[in-house]
């Protein structure tokens, strides 16, 4: 993975996918075996269908074609977050306060590397959750990936 090619391409898309009507929710830019990955993951109220993900294609295809800013070749992936999608933007904790989440942290944290409960909020840089009517706050600097949960 290569954050700082996530980055840069979030600048240069997520203009694009906002004109759409659209959110950027991640970008991934992957290596998997010999090939790259550029998935974007785009969503909107009442989820996104197949001509939202081929028009944000097409579109920023066009763009990155004309900019060049990946030297390597690499396959454009556009799809919805799905069910568990990721919460990276202050706004996503504020968007999804009170649902189930699960937070997986770089290093052990108070012993364990993964946690799930309802999302509280992001107090002073710290994931709150509540589990069985306990607080647990990560600080958000340990958190490798904070996503939805499924409540079976």
């Amino acid at each position: 993975m290569d954050d700082a090619m996530e980055r840069r391409i979030g600048l240069l898309v997520e203009p694009l996918v906002r004109e759409k009507g659209l959110e950027l929710v991640n970008v991934e830019y992957i290596r998997e075996g010999a090939h790259w990955y550029l998935r974007l993951y785009i969503d909107k109220d009442g989820g996104v269908d197949m001509d939202d993900c081929s028009g944000v294609s097409h579109m920023v295809s066009e763009m990155l074609d004309q900019k060049n800013p990946i030297p390597q070749a690499y396959m454009l992936e556009v799809s919805s977050p799905g069910l568990e999608r990721p919460l990276k933007k202050e706004e996503d904790f504020i968007r999804f306060q009170g649902s189930l989440v699960t937070v997986h942290t770089t290093s052990p944290f108070q012993g364990y590397k993964e946690f799930s409960g309802n999302l509280i909020g992001l107090i002073n840089d710290e994931i709150v959750l509540e589990y069985e009517n306990k607080r647990m706050a990560i600080p958000r600097a340990l958190a490798k990936k904070t996503h939805l949960s499924l409540d079976f």
